[in-house]
């Protein structure tokens, strides 16, 4: 009889890895810059290591190629940015819009 509530059940699960979207990629990238806002030349070098990680990603097909554009568009000016700019970039919140 199938009604039994303490039978065992083969249930089988699905193990899908989880896929960064551009919400977390961009949350982890502001998340960064705001650890480090008073130290730009820090929070640059870890800018540049998390553009690594996404470029490896973007290279196994984990990141299509619009967002890793918008990426490469915000790191770019984030790297390039004086201490003015950098603060500027921070506190934009249309810069950190997905």
């Amino acid at each position: 009889m199938g009604w039994w509530p303490f039978k065992k059940r083969n249930a089988s699960l699905i193990s899908e890895p989880h896929l960064r979207g551009s919400r977390v990629w961009i949350q982890d990238l502001r998340e960064i810059c705001e650890r480090c806002y008073d130290s730009r030349s820090h929070g640059q070098g870890l800018v540049l290591e998390i553009q690594n990680e996404w470029r490896g990603a973007h290279s196994k097909g984990d990141i299509e190629g619009l967002l890793l554009d918008g990426l490469e568009r915000r790191a770019k000016r984030l790297l390039e940015s004086n201490d003015k700019g950098w603060e500027e970039c921070l506190d934009d919140e249309a810069f950190w819009k997905p």
